[in-house]
């Protein structure tokens, strides 16, 4: 693995490592090694779905941290079911409230629809398996919210050296951020940086920018 060296990224990136305080919050985000098996947790998840969904999706996508091989993470899986258009993501409510999912709406991000698992046994195949922690997506296909996603995911698989830095920005964040919004806006900076590079406009980046100022990445009870 290729080390990280933070001089010659600042010269391309800027200096994106923000200190966000100086103690931890009472909810302590962890960040774990990369494991083999939060790809195989995606997988038998995702056969689950293009078995039950069938032609109501165009693709299960694993994105997040944990889709990237040798990044570290919070072990919770991300993932996104692509749709055609709001009418076919209707098709699936009912079919995702039957896996047990409880369906939650944009939650503030346009064409990102949001699935809450019901229990550790969600998605329901019948086996009682007690999977990951794992947040659910429906997302229309071509928006920003997905875009922003596979783009991010795509740049970090194939850059080692942006792979690495990213990861001590996280690890430093968890570290220091005095809350998750916190944690969440002190990577705001490097990702907007990442989609920037990679094709998306300036319009679509504010957005995420300003998603990021009052919205997590997935509902907390």
């Amino acid at each position: 693995m290729a080390d990280f060296d933070k001089n010659k990224f600042e010269a391309e990136f800027g200096s994106i490592f923000i200190f966000l305080g100086m103690g931890h919050f009472s909810n302590a985000i962890v960040i774990e090694e990369y494991s083999p098996n939060w790809k195989l947790e995606f997988e038998q998840m995702s056969k689950i779905f293009v078995d039950r969904l069938s032609n109501l999706v165009l693709s299960v996508e694993h994105i997040g941290s944990t889709a990237v091989p040798g990044l570290c993470a919070k072990p919770v899986i991300d993932i996104d079911i692509v749709v055609d258009s709001v009418s076919e993501l209707k098709k699936n409510i009912p079919i995702l409230v039957d896996l047990g999912y409880q369906y939650q709406g944009e939650v503030s991000i346009p064409d990102r629809f949001v699935f809450r698992p019901t229990s550790r046994i969600v998605p329901d195949d019948g086996s009682q398996r007690l999977w990951l922690k794992h947040h659910l997506y429906c997302c229309i296909n071509g928006s920003t919210a997905l875009r922003n996603h596979l783009i991010l995911r795509d740049a970090l698989r194939k850059d080692e050296l942006l792979m690495n830095a990213y990861g001590l920005l996280k690890r430093t964040l968890a570290k220091t951020a005095n809350n998750m919004d916190e944690y969440v806006m002190g990577k705001t900076s490097f990702i907007t940086k990442i989609l920037s590079q990679n094709g998306m406009s300036n319009a679509e980046l504010e957005a995420i920018m300003e998603q990021n100022k009052t919205v997590i990445p997935f509902p907390r009870k």
